[in-house]
């Protein structure tokens, strides 16, 4: 097999990690607002993920390294072309992870308040950003004869990038209800099932209507099939997330995010960055990619280290895999008291 192509597909296994696990990240993020009626609630629902956050982020920071490594050009064509959208999502993260370390730093509800309300911009944001690049990708961009982006920010908020948006921002916000649905017990978990069914149902109409445009955009057979299973795999969610089966209805979550982004890359390949207007501008898997010696080093290294990295992440989860239920909540001590000044 060509190095090139088969990094082109380690690359979207980054991105598949990515996306289903700090999927469910920005889900339970997003979701502080609906199931967090008190504090006890919106403790209990930043602990179903508190501690695996950091963890699912890696896998952006792998991807990153991966496509710095394997496709050079790629990698500068997007983060000059994309820059602002990117460092918005940058900073977006950057503000939801010092949120979940200072939140509980202390105790008046308006400092919680203030940190609860960056953790829901910080989900929402990159949620909505990632959506609008891979479809802008997906589409094609405007680039020039040196692979140079020449639009603006404005230009890549489009009506088929929009659309992309939503669909990731209510993908992940269902994907991670599922998750608190699977993570919690008691009132919250009744709450979280009610909540995933309407949010789902909302995600199956837009995403339905997004593969409907990638496709007819994009045509191919493989394209079509992957569209199909993906649809079937979100209403099977849908139903059994009804049916109170949340491991499964997660499982089927994960599975849709998941081949949505097989099927954006099926539609992307053999591109890596179209360029709209002359498609001889267009970046490929041959002429962004490395060298052959680069492509051979980085199999040996992925052959080694990529199985340790799965297994750890396994074990990560399979040791924090119980219920988190409000009785598991310490209580928050009691705020001191000043004395009352002694009788004259």
């Amino acid at each position: 097999m060509d190095l090139a192509v088969l990094w082109f597909g380690i690359i979207a296994f980054f991105f598949i990690g990515y996306f289903v696990l700090d999927g469910f990240d920005f889900g339970v993020g997003m979701s502080l607002p609906f199931l967090g009626r008190d504090e006890t609630d919106r403790r209990v629902l930043i602990n179903t993920i508190g501690p695996v956050w950091d963890l699912n982020e890696t896998w952006l920071i792998v991807g990153g390294a991966a496509l710095f490594a394997a496709f050079p050009e790629w990698y500068a064509t997007l983060f000059s072309g994309f820059y602002l959208a990117l460092l918005l999502i940058l900073l977006a993260l950057i503000v939801r992870g010092v949120s979940f370390e200072y939140r509980h730093q202390r105790p008046e509800s308006q400092w919680k308040r203030w940190f609860d309300g960056m953790i829901v911009v910080g989900s929402a944001l990159p949620a909505f950003l990632w959506g609008v690049a891979f479809a802008n990708i997906v589409q094609g961009v405007a680039l020039d004869h040196g692979h140079n982006y020449t639009g603006t920010l404005f230009d890549l908020l489009n009506g088929y990038a929009l659309l992309g948006g939503l669909t990731t921002l209510l993908l992940f916000f269902t994907h991670g209800v599922v998750f608190v649905s699977l993570k919690t017990d008691g009132e919250i978990r009744a709450r979280a099932r009610t909540l995933a069914a309407r949010a789902g149902l909302a995600a199956i109409v837009v995403a339905a209507a997004f593969l409907l445009w990638t496709v007819i955009a994009h045509f191919s057979v493989a394209l079509v099939v992957l569209a199909v299973v993906t649809a079937v795999a979100l209403v099977v969610s849908w139903i059994l997330n009804l049916r109170g089966a949340e491991g499964w209805s997660f499982g089927f979550m994960a599975a849709t995010i998941a081949l949505a982004v097989v099927s954006l890359f099926v539609a992307l390949f053999p591109n890596v960055m179209p360029s709209s207007p002359n498609p001889q501008n267009s970046l490929t898997i041959a002429n962004a990619s490395s060298t052959d010696t680069t492509l051979t080093i980085m199999t040996w290294v992925a052959v080694i280290f990529l199985p340790l990295i799965l297994a750890y992440q396994a074990f990560t989860y399979w040791v924090f895999r119980k219920r988190v239920t409000r009785a598991s909540i310490p209580a928050e001590p009691a705020k001191p008291v000043d004395p009352e000044p002694a009788a004259a």
